[in-house]
Parts: C-alpha cells; structure tokens; sequence
C-alpha cells in the first residue's frame, strides 16, 4: 500500500469534487450560449463563483476562473498597470519568472534565516522606487510552509500607494483565507492544493481594480479572462471548496507526531522554519550529508511519496532557491525533504512515514561513520 506525503504538490481528489465533476460532464452547454443547455452551464459556473467567493470572504463579481495557480500569478504580475514590481525571494518560480518577463524594474526582498520576509526591507525599498510599486508575497510558503505577516504588508504597501498581489495557493483549505481582512488588492487561489481537480483556479481582484486579459479572444470572465470556461474544473473546484470548509482537518497533531519522529532517530535533522508560525501540514527537514535525492528513492522504494520542494522544476531534484534566499548551505539545500500533509491524512500514514525515516537515517549514520 502506498502512502501520499506529497499534498503541497498536489493532493489526491475529494469524492465531493469527483461526484460534482461527473454530473458536470453531463452538461453538453456552452456557457456562453443563451439556450436553454447554455443557461445551465452559466448556472452552475455562477453558483460555484458564489460559494468560492463566500469562502474566501469576498463578492462573486471579484472571482476571476482560471486554468491555475500559476495562469492567476501570470496576470495578476503581468496585467495590473504598475511602474515596478516588488517580490519576496522566496515566491514561487510562477511569481519571479512572472515578474522578470514584466519588463518592469523588479526589487527582490529578502527574508530572514527562518523564512520570513524583511518588512522593514519592504517599506525601505517602497520608500525608494519611482511610480507605482505592485507588491507580490505569498500568504505561506509551498517549501517550507512559513506563513508570511501579509496584514504589514498591505499596511506598509498603503503608506507608499502600492498594490499588493498574495498567492495564497498553498494556504488556502490549510488556514482561514479572507479576500476581504487580508486587504490586498489580488488574491490567487488553486483547486489542485485542497482536493479539486488540477487545471483551474481562480484570481481574486479587488473592485473596481483594472485587470487586463491575460488570454484574450472572448467576453468570458467579465471580458477579464477569454475561453471556454472548464465547467467540470470549476464545479469540481468549487466542491472541493466546500468539502474543505466542512470537514476542515486539523493537521498540528499529524505534523507534531511527524516531527517528534524526526528528533527521536539518528543524525542531525534541521526542521527549515520549526521557529515560526508554519502552516500545520508542511515539515521540510534536512539530515546532514544525506542527499535529497537519495532519500526519496528509498522512501518511493518503501510506498512513501514525499518531495524535495516545489513539484514545478519538471521532475529534477535541484537546490531550493528559497532555502538559499533563508542563508542555507548548499550542502543543506540539497539534502531538504518536504513532507506534506492533507485532508486524506492519517496517523497511519505517519506511523509508516516515521518506520520508514527511522531505517533510512540509520543507514546514512552508519555508512557515514564507517567512511
């Protein structure tokens, strides 16, 4: 039997939202269409556009359906007018390479040795720049789970007029999202993370915010998105949401019971972000001299599915750029192990997660002490 560790890359699909997707492919309507298989396409895409946004504490009309995390990132960082561009250094690459294809001056602010960013670097780098500054930091980090203090954010961002952009893709369903007590400007969401299907999201925008297309072609998404909306996505999507808002699991058991398995084997094991607030389904963890990549085959070869960091480097186990941007080693990044947690999680699949760990870093100390 397997068991999946890797949620922050993609978590397995909720019954709620496999259920919804499967009575949505029944629908043969164009939702653009203004018959009546039409009207129920445009029905179901608006009753899922509700829930979202009640979820996220925001109004329908702010809900921007996309095909993703990354497509959310792309045009809220390429299509809101702005003269510059500050990011954290510890975004996703979806964000920084965003930024670098803006053709904008973009200022990089650094974060401290736990993962968190520099906010008196912000208001200083703020203080500096001319024009309007569009702020990108993400709500928690998909690496190392460090929660970001975007509230200062948005208040620093307002003594200066700058925009604020948050990717909240690995927070949201892991802790209470809020559109509207956030205060930033734009919000990017993902199914894939919480139990929906993979291929849509959404991008939150504040009213009356000017967004241009990121994809155009057609009036879909208020004329701010164009294509055939996914309706299946976005229904699957959409029960993902509520299921999460039900039964939302509490992780801080699970992860606690993780980490005390990591502290009780052999070898100096660093927990990356241990000290501060981190989502409660995310433990990145380094032993040192034991290589990344040899640790994930033995953990695949005894059915456990963890990861290296972030599932978005095509396969390839490389250093973390946001463990460097924490003042970590190369030796260290490249030994860092991300485990992740998430709504089909069990102690179970700790307990066999704590097994496997026990046998691996008892391998690499005793290979070690006999080189």
């Amino acid at each position: 039997m397997r068991t999946y560790l890797d949620h922050n890359a993609t978590s397995p699909i909720r019954p709620e939202a496999r259920e919804a997707m499967l009575a949505a492919l029944e629908l043969c309507g164009n939702a653009s269409s203004v018959h009546e298989e039409g009207r129920k396409a445009r029905a179901l895409i608006e009753v899922a556009r509700d829930d979202i946004a009640r979820a996220l504490g925001t109004i329908a009309p702010t809900i921007v359906f996309t095909g993703g995390g990354s497509e959310s990132c792309n045009q809220a960082l390429r299509c809101v007018v702005a003269d510059r561009l500050v990011v954290s250094a510890i975004e996703h690459p979806c964000v920084l390479e965003a930024a670098a294809a803006s053709g904008l001056r973009v200022d990089v602010l650094p974060v401290n040795e736990h993962g968190v960013i520099d906010l008196q670097g912000l208001d200083d780098l703020l203080g500096k720049g001319d024009g309007r500054a569009l702020v990108s930091v993400m709500l928690a980090n998909n690496e190392t789970g460090a929660v970001q203090p975007i509230r200062e954010v948005v208040a620093i961002a307002g003594k200066h007029d700058a925009l604020v952009h948050c990717d909240a893709v690995q927070a949201f369903g892991k802790l209470p999202v809020n559109f509207g007590l956030l205060g930033v400007d734009l919000l990017s969401v993902s199914a894939h993370k919480l139990g929906g299907p993979q291929g849509v999201g959404a991008l939150v925008i504040r009213d009356g915010l000017p967004v241009s297309p990121l994809i155009t072609g057609g009036g879909q998404e208020l004329r701010r998105r164009a294509g055939t909306e996914n309706i299946a996505g976005i229904a699957g999507f959409a029960a993902a949401v509520r299921a999460a808002g039900r039964n939302e699991s509490d992780f801080k058991a699970l992860q606690a019971k993780l980490e005390a398995a990591l502290a009780s084997g052999r070898g100096d094991v660093t927990v990356f972000s241990g000290s501060v607030d981190r989502l409660p389904n995310t433990v990145c963890f380094a032993l040192t001299g034991l290589e990344a990549d040899t640790a994930l085959m033995a953990f695949d070869l005894d059915g456990i599915a963890v990861s290296s960091g972030s599932a978005c480097s095509s396969g390839k186990v490389q250093a973390s750029h946001v463990l460097k941007a924490m003042g970590a080693s190369d030796a260290t990044t490249k030994s860092a192990i991300r485990v992740s947690l998430g709504w089909s999680s069990t102690v179970e699949d700790v307990n066999r997660f704590s097994d496997s760990w026990q046998k691996i870093a008892a391998r690499h100390v005793a290979r070690a002490a006999a080189a």
